[in-house]
């Protein structure tokens, strides 16, 4: 598959490269696993020292590093260097004559490997940065360990860094772009499945392309199949986030996936208080995100939560939760569950698809949804342009004639009652909108 919309950040990476062979700068680069943060690095940079942090002993990851800086840098390194301490200390030497990009990635396994790393290299390149001309680029997918190492005002290396590029999912007028020219003929219940199953995450969107799985049954089949890249991954992503609590974490976004959404419904199903793990999901490993009504005032107790990655959205919901099917190899069991949940479950991926092309409009102020206590008068979409003093109210059905706007309006009476010198425009989304 061919690379698709990093403009933004390429430029960015290229412009901090120039900027390096005055002095050494350093570039953090984040974004959940199979994100395309590899790709990008290699398409700025068509020479660098690129340096991979595997889970082995320091000794032997640097005599690794030392064969891979011998044959890009061609320079002969003489005697033995056994620790990384040693090894950043003599490229930042070389930075001094010569000006290269390296690259770490996988930085955050330096925790496991030998912790101290972090505070050597502190202490090195607050010595050498000024005269030397190294474009470092440190790049982690492990993100609650990537901020702890780089926000953390206790840890060492806080505030080094020079430039920080958070890498998201693909957009959906870029989702939309890749099936324009790989699948022309896409119907509208293509293009949300497709976004619905691949969140917009490159290398999900990759395999999707590469085994031409352009509808929704032939998602279905390269998903729930031997050896599925699918099956393990929630599991394979996660639990080293989690660590040995990952149980709980799991069920709990099981729930949220299977629309328990409130705290309280949480609570009553794993009869335990979870309000830790909530805000460690939300601020910590930022899977979850709050949801409440758009004009709630801070602190407001009604609150929602749901789960921020489309992709382990669909995972906790249909490959977590029958994982006992999964098991005995009953994929068709579980592919029926998807097939007939399928409408009912993709309409909140097309509320959000909605959403996210109005936010790519740049015309409102604020957009979110909005409900009354006891979830009454709920209203999919209302988007605000405070300085125009106009209002969006927006209703989302994969059927359009299920859309009824005399019940729209009704819904928003207390909205127009409250905000009486706005101008209120009420439209219908449907299926039919999305190509």
């Amino acid at each position: 598959m061919k690379f698709y919309n990093r403009e933004k950040e390429l430029q960015n990476l290229k412009q901090i490269e120039k900027a390096s062979k005055q002095s050494s700068k350093m570039t953090i680069v984040v974004g959940r696993r199979r994100i395309g943060k590899t790709t990008l690095i290699k398409k700025a940079y068509t020479s660098r020292v690129y340096l991979f942090v595997s889970k082995k002993n320091e000794a032997l990851l640097c005599e690794e590093f030392v064969s891979i800086i011998q044959d890009t840098l061609n320079i002969k390194i003489f005697g033995q260097i056994k620790t990384f301490k040693e090894l950043f200390e003599y490229l930042m030497e070389v930075s001094k004559t010569q000006h290269f990009t390296l690259v770490i990635d996988e930085f955050q396994e330096f925790l496991q490997i030998n912790n101290t790393v972090y505070a050597d290299m502190q202490n090195i390149w607050d010595s050498y940065k000024d005269s030397t001309k190294m474009n470092l680029v440190l790049s982690g997918s492990i993100y609650s360990l990537m901020r702890k190492i780089f926000e953390d005002k206790k840890e060492p290396l806080f505030g080094r860094a020079n430039n920080k590029i958070h890498l998201k999912s693909f957009s959906v007028q870029t989702i939309k772009e890749i099936l324009e020219e790989n699948h022309p003929s896409y119907s509208a219940d293509d293009l949300l499945s497709f976004y619905m199953l691949t969140g917009g995450v490159a290398k999900y969107v990759e395999i999707f392309v590469d085994s031409k799985a352009f509808t929704l049954e032939k998602q279905l089949e390269l998903i729930f199949r031997d050896y599925s890249l699918f099956l393990e991954e929630g599991k394979n992503l996660l639990i080293e986030e989690f660590g040995k609590e990952y149980t709980t974490y799991f069920s709990i976004l099981s729930l949220i996936a299977s629309s328990k959404t409130s705290r309280s419904e949480l609570e009553s199903v794993l009869n335990k208080n979870i309000g830790g793990y909530l805000d460690r999901l939300e601020n910590e490993y930022t899977i979850i995100k709050k949801v409440k009504p758009i004009f709630a005032k801070e602190g407001s107790r009604t609150v929602k939560y749901e789960i921020i990655d489309n992709f382990f959205n669909f995972w906790f919901r249909f490959v977590y939760k029958y994982r006992s099917a999964i098991e005995i190899e009953n994929y068709e069991y579980v592919k029926n569950i998807v097939r007939r949940d399928y409408a009912t479950y993709s309409g909140k991926f097309l509320e959000k698809y909605f959403v996210e092309q109005l936010k790519l409009s740049y015309a409102y102020s604020d957009i979110g949804s909005y409900w009354e206590r006891g979830n009454q008068n709920e209203i999919d979409i209302v988007a605000v342009n405070d300085e125009q003093k106009t209002m969006l109210i927006g209703e989302v059905k994969r059927n359009c004639k299920k859309i009824d706007m005399r019940v729209l309006e009704s819904k928003a009476s207390k909205l127009m009652a409250k905000y009486k010198q706005y101008d209120f425009e009420f439209r219908g989304f449907s299926l039919g909108d999305v190509v």
